[in-house]
C-alpha cells in the first residue's frame, strides 16, 4: 500500500460562494513523511506549491524574527506565500509570556503552550530555538517536515545555545542553518540552506543574535518560496566538525582566576553577560561583576601594578581611572560596578569594603585582599533558573 496524503479542506467561500480563484496545485506524495505504506490506505495529497500551512514553534527573541518574517509574508497576500500561521510556545514563569508568545497575542495569531499543538492541519513545521525534542509522530503529520532555523554553521555547534558558544570560544565565522529536522537528536538532519557571516569583533551573545535573526528569517522564506525542490537539494551534514552547545549553568558565570586568561574571562563576559553575571568571592560572599572592561596601555604601565606582587584574583582600586583591576592568569581586567547587596561603582566598593579592609590591615599586600573562584554545587534548580533566564531577557 502507498501514502498519499490526504486533501485537508475544500474551495474557499467568498461573499457566500465559492471564490473562483484556482486552488492550489496538488500531488501524490513520494518519499515525505518517511514511509513508502500507509497503515489506513487514505487517499492523502499535498500542495505542491505555496500558500503554505504553517505550524511555527519558538520561543525566544531569535525565534520572535523568524514568525515576524512568516507573519508579514502571511500579510502580503499579493505573494501568497502562507496561507495559514499557527504557533506553539512553551510556558514561561514571566506573566507576560516569552517573546514568541508575547508577539502571537499581539498578532493575533493562533497561540498554544507545549505539549498542546493544537488540531489543525499544516503543509510545514518551522522551529526556531524551540528547546524541545519533538517526536516521531509529530514529525510526520507534516507532509514537509518540519524545517529548522538554527543560529550556527552545522555540524558545529549542534544543541541549544550554539550563538553562546560561538561567542565564548572565540569563533570568528559562524552562520544559520535550515535544515530539515530528524526525530529522537537534536540538529543532525539534512541541510537545506546555510550561509555564513563573520563574527563581529567583540560583539556579545545578544548582539549577535539580533544578527543571525534576520539572517535566518530571510534564509526561511528564501526556503519556503522553493520549498519542494529545496528538500530535494538538501544536503546531508558532514560527519567531521560537529560540536556541541549544552545550555549554560550557574557554574559557567564562575571566574576562575588562576585557570583563564583576560581573553577568556572576556569572552565569558560577552557570552553570558546579559544573561548571567559573572559571579565570584570576596571574603566569603558572593559577589557579581556586572561592568568589565579592558585594561589599557597607560595603566598597565602605572608603577601602582609594576612595583606589587600578585598572584590571581588580587585587587587594586586605580583612582585614575576609577575602576576594579583584577589580576588572573595573565594579567589585568578592568571592572566598573559591581554588586554586592546592592550595585556599586568601582568608587563606591573601594569606599564601602576595600579602604575600610586596608585600614584594619595596613601592613597587607593585595594578594591577601582578593577574589576567589566561586565553587558551586550542581544544583538542577540553579540550572532551571538560567534557563529561564535565558527565555525571557529582553
Amino acid at each position: 500500500m502507498r501514502v498519499l496524503v490526504r486533501r485537508c479542506w475544500g474551495p474557499r467561500l467568498v461573499g457566500g460562494a465559492v471564490d473562483p480563484k484556482p486552488s492550489p496545485q496538488w500531488r501524490p506524495l513520494a518519499g515525505l513523511g518517511g514511509s513508502a505504506g500507509g497503515k489506513d490506505g487514505r487517499d492523502v495529497r499535498v500542495r505542491e506549491k505555496s500558500p503554505w500551512r504553517v505550524l511555527f514553534f519558538g520561543t525566544d527573541h531569535f525565534a520572535r524574527e523568524a514568525l515576524r518574517a512568516l507573519h508579514v509574508a502571511r500579510e502580503n497576500k499579493e505573494e501568497e506565500l502562507i496561507d495559514r500561521l499557527e504557533v506553539v510556545t512553551v510556558p514561561s514563569p514571566s506573566p507576560k509570556g516569552l517573546p514568541v508568545k508575547q508577539y502571537a497575542v499581539q498578532s493575533q495569531l493562533p497561540v498554544y503552550e507545549w505539549p498542546d499543538v493544537g488540531s489543525g492541519e499544516f503543509d510545514v513545521g518551522v522551529v526556531a530555538s524551540f528547546g524541545r525534542l519533538l517526536s516521531e509522530a509529530l514529525i510526520l503529520k507534516f507532509p514537509y517536515g518540519i524545517l529548522n532555523v538554527h543560529p550556527s554553521c552545522l555540524p558545529r555547534w549542534r544543541g541549544p545555545a550554539p550563538i553562546i558558544h560561538t561567542v565564548l570560544h572565540g569563533d570568528p565565522v559562524t552562520g544559520v542553518t535550515i535544515m530539515q529536522i530528524r526525530p529522537k537528536r537534536f540538529d543532525v538532519g539534512p541541510i537545506l540552506k546555510q550561509e555564513t557571516i563573520p563574527v563581529p569583533p567583540k560583539s556579545t551573545s545578544k548582539e549577535l543574535e539580533a544578527v543571525l535573526s534576520r539572517l535566518g528569517a530571510n534564509m526561511l522564506i528564501s526556503v519556503l518560496k522553493n520549498l519542494p525542490e529545496s528538500l530535494n537539494n538538501g544536503k546531508q551534514q558532514p560527519t567531521e566538525g560537529a560540536t556541541y552547545a549544552p545550555k549554560i549553568s550557574a557554574g559557567t558565570s564562575c571566574v576562575k582566576w588562576e585557570e583563564q586568561t583576560s581573553e577568556q574571562i572576556f569572552r565569558l563576559y560577552r557570552a553570558i553577560g546579559d544573561i548571567i553575571p559573572l559571579q565570584t568571592l570576596w571574603m566569603e560572599n558572593t559577589i557579581k561583576l556586572l561592568d568589565l572592561v579592558e585594561v589599557n596601555s597607560p595603566v598597565h604601565a602605572d608603577p601602582v601594578l609594576t612595583g606589587q606582587a600578585v598572584i590571581p584574583g588580587s585587587i587594586i582600586y586605580h583612582k585614575q581611572s576609577q575602576i576594579l583591576l583584577v589580576y588572573c592568569k595573565d594579567g589585568w581586567i578592568g571592572v566598573r560596578s559591581v554588586m554586592l547587596k546592592k550595585t556599586l561603582t568601582a568608587t563606591d566598593f573601594y569606599n564601602g569594603y576595600l579602604h575600610p579592609w586596608y585600614q584594619k590591615n595596613s601592613q597587607a599586600q593585595p594578594s591577601q585582599c582578593r577574589f576567589q573562584t566561586l565553587r558551586l554545587p550542581s544544583k538542577k534548580k540553579q540550572e532551571k533558573k538560567i534557563v529561564a533566564m535565558q527565555q525571557c531577557i529582553k
